[in-house]
């Protein structure tokens, strides 16, 4: 049986390019044997008919808190007691500003109101919009009351600019409550991950950093979060959306992650090290611009702390899980790393030539210290899922349960 077998769902469209999305949404929630009814604002009727979500989902699509036909028998209460989960998809900057401030202005914004239901909202917008503080404090308001964020995604969008905005596929929506519904497997559990690259300045307008994008670490957080984990994220230098419920703590180089580590780890039960830390820095970084003088610059560099290392060595360590980004020899590099480091687990995967860094897809190997598992290629954030159950299995063999 699917999981959302059954499961009463109200999808909400509003206005925007990505309403076309929705169509597809809607065919694969009653792939998964969900029910679904559909609500379009009078905007959302721009960029997609009626009719064709009509045709998908089997039910007539509401559009108006003023139908008398529907209003009835008070349409709007009823649906917004028939849902199981009410999701808004795209979900304007509009729509989320009138929904933090508790407008009920249209029948959407309506249902959210009169609802038990949980409310998950994947919004979807230009980029500059998405950054507005606006936008941003609207979102905060949002997730205080506990509604779900899904996304943004990163990337290019149909203005023809290139950031956060994009609303997320269909089937990572399908994937997010499908996880929302698996068992805790880390309820309760501390967990604490690093991500991104980290910048190391060569002079005040230069620095040294790497093609890490953050999209692994901040999968394996919110993964790690609907899990049932309290999760701190210490990201480094990325343009990536803060999962709901996630602490996240920003640092730009080595040892400013080191620092944030060192002040979070002792609370920790868990250590996912998913951040490309650079292992060399300039030695004698200028407060000012180098000029340009000689034919040739010499930059002499300096090794690095150890993050990893320094966390699985302490005298009392966390379950501490490492990656290994290579370009050859992948799996007897992360063996080595693994026994060196005196790691729990470690992920190995191959970068470069369009693998892993800067990419949306990923393939990796995990491997323990009397075993191994492969996890073929997949959406980061559905080996950021399988990461967590592979992690919680080891963890909790180490740390079994005590009973009462």
């Amino acid at each position: 049986m699917n999981t959302l077998t059954d499961k009463k769902i109200l999808l909400g469209i509003t206005g925007g390019i990505a309403a076309y999305k929705a169509a597809d949404l809607v065919r694969r929630l009653r792939e998964q044997g969900a029910q679904v009814q559909v609500v379009m604002t009078a905007a959302a009727k721009a960029f997609i008919t009626p009719l064709t979500l009509q045709a998908l989902s089997g039910n007539p699509v509401r559009e108006d808190l003023w139908d008398t036909h529907a209003e009835a028998a008070m349409g709007h209460i009823e649906l917004a007691r028939w849902a199981d989960w009410i999701i808004v998809t795209p979900a304007s900057a509009d729509f989320i500003a009138r929904l933090a401030h508790g407008f009920a202005n249209d029948l959407l914004t309506t249902l959210c109101l009169a609802t038990s239901a949980l409310i998950v909202v994947a919004p979807a917008m230009n980029q500059q919009m998405w950054l507005n503080e606006a936008t941003q404090t609207n979102i905060k308001l949002l997730r205080d009351r506990g509604i779900q964020i899904a996304g943004p995604a990163a990337g290019s969008q149909a203005c023809g600019e290139v950031g956060p905005g994009r609303m997320v596929e269909p089937l990572e929506i399908i994937n997010y409550l499908t996880q929302s519904l698996q068992p805790k497997l880390l309820n309760k559990v501390r967990i604490l991950i690093t991500a991104g690259p980290t910048q190391e300045n060569i002079d005040a307008v230069r620095y040294i950093t790497n093609r890490s994008s953050g999209k692994m670490g901040f999968a394996i957080a919110e993964a790690a979060q609907l899990a049932g984990a309290e999760v701190i994220l210490i990201s480094g230098p990325v343009y990536l959306t803060t999962p709901a419920h996630v602490k996240r703590i920003d640092v730009q180089n080595a040892e400013q992650m080191q620092k944030a580590v060192n002040d979070n780890i002792k609370h920790c039960d868990i250590f996912i090290a998913t951040a490309a830390v650079a292992d060399y820095r300039s030695a004698n970084a200028a407060k000012q611009k180098l000029k340009k003088t000689d034919a040739k610059l010499t930059l002499t560099l300096e090794r690095t702390s150890d993050i990893l290392a320094s966390v699985a060595n302490a005298s009392k360590s966390p379950f501490t899980v490492g990656f290994a980004a290579e370009t050859d020899n992948v799996i007897d590099y992360a063996k080595k790393k693994l026994k060196d480091k005196k790691l729990n687990l470690i992920v190995a995967n191959q970068v470069g030539e369009n693998k892993g860094f800067e990419t949306d897809e990923n393939e990796v190997t995990v491997i323990w210290h009397k075993g191994q598992q492969q996890l073929p290629l997949a959406s980061k954030k559905i080996i950021a899922q399988q990461l967590i159950k592979i992690i919680a299995e080891h963890y909790h063999a180490k740390n079994p349960i005590k009973n009462p």
